[in-house]
């Protein structure tokens, strides 16, 4: 896994490889794109929802288009070799951006949510049994906890919930409690994308492994800005996505370990991921393609890989102390209003602050901070069992990535206490 320690980020070179950060808005959103009344800067701090793409990663996707789009495996012909060879290298980078052990333990997915029904629909099909427990935690995303919901539901198996403390953190005496030589499996997101907090995962996997379990790990907020080692945390499965790291839509990334999918049977199955098809019969391709049924995302895969480079070049560590520092100044400001709660640990969190003004609904105050440009996230965050035990229908979040500006945050306060006069 490679990084490349950088005392801190050139934000204003990094930000002219993203046209968009300079689109005005304010115009009328039912038509996409520029609006001749768009008037208003805009300051995106919806990160954590979808970042965006710079110019190299639409460039080689556009290259692939332009010169060797073709589908890949089995053709004879040169695209599709050079399609080919370009597919199988995105596993390969991606496999080497995580740390895992080759391209075997790398499955292209279309998100992070496809990654957790692939495993709950293999693995838990197979192997979980009645009378058994897996475990996750208050934090969950809807992705993972809905998803380990109904696997238990249809396998007559029991759902555990790690409960978190005031601060927004794991209760680890509740976690050591309720993982037992029950337990099949402890699955917890990597970094909360509502508290922004930082769970200690490798801790985790350990206490899994301590009772025969397996361990699932949610990367989704955590492999775009910071480095990941999954050979480190010792995860069985770790999922992550695309879109959230630069990369585009469409394409996501399951990492298992190599002896557990060989173990797995198909997810889908149908074309390219087969090795003889008769009629009475059918066996399946090697791993990673036996779960890669069907043409798949190659075009995402291209530009996954250019989003790696891009990533590698600035930085992770780079990365990781710029967010740190971003969502730092942002807790700091909006503490000094006292009508604001915000949740989730002020120290060691991941780029993001979700906050609420008290007697404003999350998205009234998120349109009034669209008025402003400032683009932030309001709702439930796909978290709305961790909102009923923060005891709020929904919060607004604000997420900053390696683009972002101390500035931009500046904007957000300025607009959150136009709202706070507004309302008062």
């Amino acid at each position: 896994m490679a990084t490349h320690d950088s005392p801190a980020l050139d934000v204003d070179a990094i930000r002219e490889d993203f046209p968009i950060l300079d689109r005005k808005v304010g115009g009328d959103v039912t038509v996409p794109g520029p609006d001749e009344d768009d008037d208003t800067p805009l300051y995106y701090l919806d990160n954590a929802a979808t970042s965006h793409t710079p110019k190299q990663v639409v460039e080689a996707m556009t290259e692939f288009y332009y010169e060797y789009n073709s589908n890949v495996h089995r053709g004879i012909h040169s695209l599709s070799q050079e399609a080919s060879v370009a597919y199988e290298q995105a596993h390969d980078r991606a496999a080497e951006f995580v740390g895992a052990d080759g391209r075997e333990e790398i499955v292209f997915t279309k998100n992070t949510t496809e990654a957790f029904n692939l495993v709950a629909y293999t693995w838990g099909l197979t192997e979980l049994e009645p009378g058994e427990n897996v475990v996750t935690t208050q934090m969950e995303h809807h992705a993972s906890l809905v998803t380990w919901q109904q696997l238990c539901e249809k396998q007559g198996a029991e759902i555990r919930y790690v409960e978190i403390d005031d601060d927004g953190r794991l209760d680890m005496d509740d976690l050591r409690a309720k993982v037992d030589d029950d337990t099949a499996m402890v699955s917890t997101v990597h970094v909360s994308n509502t508290l922004g907090t930082i769970n200690p995962v490798s801790e985790i996997t350990d206490i899994a492994h301590e009772h025969g379990a397996l361990s699932f790990i949610d990367g989704a907020q955590a492999v775009p800005t910071r480095p990941v080692d999954v050979g480190a945390i010792d995860a069985d499965f770790y999922a992550f996505s695309g879109h959230k790291m630069l990369g585009p839509t469409g394409i996501g990334v399951l990492y298992g370990k190599e002896r557990l999918l060989e173990e797995l049977p198909p997810f889908l199955v149908g074309g390219a991921m087969i090795r003889r098809v008769e009629f009475e019969n059918s066996t399946w391709e090697d791993l990673p393609w036996k779960f890669e049924a069907g043409t798949p995302p190659i075009a995402e895969a291209v530009g996954l890989t250019a989003a790696i480079d891009y990533l590698e070049d600035v930085g992770m560590d780079a990365i990781e102390r710029h967010e740190s520092e971003l969502a730092g100044y942002a807790y700091d400001r909006l503490s000094q209003f006292d009508d604001i709660e915000i949740y989730g640990p002020r120290e060691e969190r991941g780029g993001l602050v979700g906050f609420n003004l008290d007697g404003v609904h999350a998205h009234d105050l998120s349109s009034i901070l669209d008025d402003h440009g400032v683009a932030v996230r309001a709702g439930d965050h796909c978290t709305q069992p961790l909102h009923d035990v923060l005891g709020v229908p929904a919060s607004t979040r604000a997420s900053f990535y390696l683009y972002n500006r101390k500035e931009e945050i500046d904007e957000l306060i300025d607009a959150v206490d136009t709202a706070r006069q507004l309302f008062a």
